[in-house]
């Protein structure tokens, strides 16, 4: 090798230490940087958590299982809050149609749903959450021996139901119209806890409610069931809302409620899965 080749070839191994230093001051730098900057990421992992207050609007059968299932998301999300309005679905869906502000919807009934939907105030399509079947409530012990729907018939005995715009009324409608049966109740109510607190009162002998109410009360009243509620079992669907002020929040309990954790809860109150 000549003496210049051999000049060239040195050159280039300097060259090459000389990148190879650059590169590794490079690397340096870079961690240096990384380590020295290490809440920029944390912060935009903060910047994403879930905060604010998030309003439900809930059918009067859910409130024991919202309220729970409320409970559960604030404490798995520091800094939120669930409040919820809880009553007729028919109710319910006027005033958000009307303009009261609210994040999330969930109805007793499909129809009580479109009343929102057909106005365009729910995003996307409401999803069926869970399902739930008619009982009747009578006084601690039935005392006056109510064994099937057609008992409530009877002369003398003090019915309630939900009035026919409630999805728990228009249910009970519909199974008496199954059984051919007509009940004159001594009155309607606007919501299913409004129906069975009548008989917890004492105020009425009986009342035609859903079976989660029957099971929340307790030992409030006595719980029998009837055949004609099957045919008479409502889908529950839930939306959430286009002028929700708390969106993102709001996505999150719905999907709590869908979760396997929510369904836990809501078949335990006695909800049949969807």
């Amino acid at each position: 090798m000549t003496r210049t080749a051999r000049r060239t070839c040195r050159t280039l191994r300097v060259a090459g230490a000389g990148a190879a230093a650059l590169l590794a001051l490079s690397a340096c730098s870079s961690s240096s940087d990384s380590s020295a900057k290490p809440d920029s990421s944390a912060s935009a992992k903060d910047s994403s958590k879930l905060s604010g207050t998030v309003t439900v609007f809930a059918a009067a059968s859910l409130k024991e299982s919202f309220t729970t299932l409320g409970k559960e998301f604030e404490k798995a999300h520091p800094g939120t809050k669930v409040t919820f309005s809880f009553g007729g679905s028919d109710s319910l869906a006027a005033s958000i149609t009307g303009g009261a502000p609210a994040d999330v919807f969930a109805a007793a009934s499909p129809k009580t749903m479109a009343i929102v939907t057909d106005k365009n105030d729910a995003v996307g399509t409401p999803t069926t959450f869970v399902r739930n079947q008619l009982e009747i409530a009578t006084l601690p012990g039935n005392p006056d021996k109510v064994a099937s729907l057609k008992d409530l018939t009877k002369s003398g005995l003090k019915v309630v139901l939900c009035d026919k715009t409630v999805p728990c009324g228009a249910a009970a409608q519909k199974a008496l119209d199954a059984s051919s049966l007509k009940l004159t109740p001594v009155s309607y109510e606007q919501d299913v806890k409004s129906a069975l607190t009548k008989v917890e009162l004492k105020e009425a002998d009986a009342a035609v409610v859903y079976k989660t109410d029957v099971k929340a009360a307790g030992d409030k009243v006595e719980g029998v069931e009837f055949p004609e509620s099957a045919n008479a079992v409502n889908d529950y669907p839930m939306a959430l809302l286009k002028d929700a002020d708390n969106a993102a929040a709001a996505k999150a309990f719905i999907e709590l409620v869908k979760s396997a954790e929510g369904q836990k809860v809501l078949t335990a109150a006695g909800f049949l899965k969807p």
